[in-house]
């Protein structure tokens, strides 16, 4: 079930003056699953943020591909955070702090 219907589900059944025990238990269950969603959200968001300056400090003017950005800077990153979240980042939430040169391989360096 998406996200959305089950904040919808749980904010409906939330204004109703009677439910079934069965219906609360479900929406109980909804209920959990939301909240276990937005703490890994949480802590994506997290991890991401902790990477942001490692990130920019190995980054440069000279440009360079997400496996040399990686392995110049691996040893800074937080823990949990790989290559493939970088290039995530890079592409995706980080797009204003880089410059990314498209090629075969892209290449990216700061803004």
């Amino acid at each position: 079930m998406k996200k959305n219907t089950m904040q919808t589900l749980v904010s409906y059944f939330a204004q109703q003056n009677f439910l079934p025990s069965d219906v609360a238990d479900a929406v109980d269950e909804m209920k959990v699953e939301l909240a276990k969603n937005e703490a890994k959200a949480q802590a994506n968001r997290d991890l991401y943020a902790a990477a942001h300056d490692a990130v920019m400090a190995t980054l440069s003017d000279k440009p360079m591909t997400v496996a040399e950005l990686w392995e110049a800077m691996k040893d800074k990153a937080p823990e949990g955070m790989t290559k493939s979240k970088v290039q995530y980042a890079l592409r995706e939430l980080w797009a204003a702090d880089v410059v990314k040169i498209e090629g075969k391989v892209n290449e990216y360096k700061r803004a």
